[in-house]
């Protein structure tokens, strides 16, 4: 009876150690190195950078007239600006299929780019106007598509909207609107809502999902002031990592709306950031002030939707 008590208890101890140890892994600092790599320079305004699964970094460069392919921290053009096809990326996206989904706010229009080079317009407007800014994106579990279309900045600019692309049936949705220039876009691993920095009220919003795509239960997870909350990403424990344009920082939160760390940054303007690397442990950051691409190790692994079409 003494035994058997004794090899409950160690049991129950075990159990208790690896629940223990899970939320410490959630809430110790991800970065045990804080120094920066450059990976590339020369750009204007780089922007929406998207991991392939493999081995290729794409970004975009909105203020330039081409988009670049990084492999092994290699530089090069994927695409020049010769046609009406293709004008200003920002946010992009690989899917399943080797496809790059692109908010080109040049054109007003979210682009397919498939491996082969072509380029098509999955939608360019709603209700018969031309999309404002469309700046970033986020494929869902199903392989659907919410993106964001801010228009004026400004904390009483209230015109900015999220839309809802459904690929099964193309059809467009409004999933929300009256927001104050909503940027990027991420899905959290727990609770499986939609996270959107609204940028211009310096904070992060999260919805809840509904079947349909529409959104429900706006409510502020996080006012982060002095800076404009911007690309979004997440590991699989569910923290939220934001690049604060303008303050210099990165900021990493808990699910619980607390912040675990921040990490400055090379210049005081990152925009965006994307897990890479073969086991995903490396992020990506682009940044505006400095006009380059750089990545730093992390001992958590991002997120990444597995999506079903």
């Amino acid at each position: 009876m003494c035994l058997y008590y004794k090899k409950y208890v160690k049991t129950i101890f075990s159990v208790l150690t690896a629940l223990f140890l899970l939320f410490s892994c959630n809430q110790q600092n991800p970065f045990g190195d804080t120094q920066w790599t450059l990976v590339g320079k020369g750009f204007s305004f780089p922007e929406g950078p998207a991991w392939d699964g493999k081995n290729i970094l794409y970004v975009s460069n909105c203020y330039g007239d081409w988009m670049a392919k990084i492999t092994a921290d290699n530089v090069d053009t994927l695409r020049i600006v010769s046609d009406s096809s293709f004008k200003q990326t920002n946010g992009l996206i690989v899917d399943g299929q080797g496809n790059i989904l692109a908010c080109d706010f040049g054109l007003g229009a979210i682009l397919k780019i498939t491996p082969d080079g072509l380029v098509e317009r999955l939608t360019s407007g709603f209700n018969g106007q031309r999309f404002n800014r469309p700046n970033d994106l986020v494929l869902t579990e199903k392989g659907h598509l919410y993106f964001s279309d801010p228009k004026s900045y400004g904390k009483d600019k209230a015109d900015g909207r999220l839309f809802y692309f459904n690929f099964s049936t193309s059809q467009l949705t409004l999933a929300a609107d009256s927001l104050c220039f909503p940027n990027g876009l991420a899905i959290s691993p727990l609770d499986g809502k939609l996270y959107v920095s609204e940028s211009a009220r310096e904070r992060v919003l999260r919805f809840t999902r509904l079947e349909d795509g529409a959104l429900t239960d706006k409510e502020v997870f996080i006012e982060l002031p002095g800076g404009d909350p911007d690309g979004l990403d997440f590991d699989v424990y569910g923290n939220l990592y934001v690049p604060h344009f303008g303050s210099g920082t990165l900021f990493v939160i808990a699910s619980d709306g607390k912040i675990i760390q921040k990490i400055q940054t090379p210049g005081k303007k990152p925009s965006n950031i994307e897990f890479g690397g073969k086991d995903l442990k490396t992020l990506y950051l682009t940044e505006d002030e400095t006009n380059g691409v750089y990545k730093i190790k992390v001992n958590r692994k991002g997120f990444k939707i597995m999506t079903v079409q």
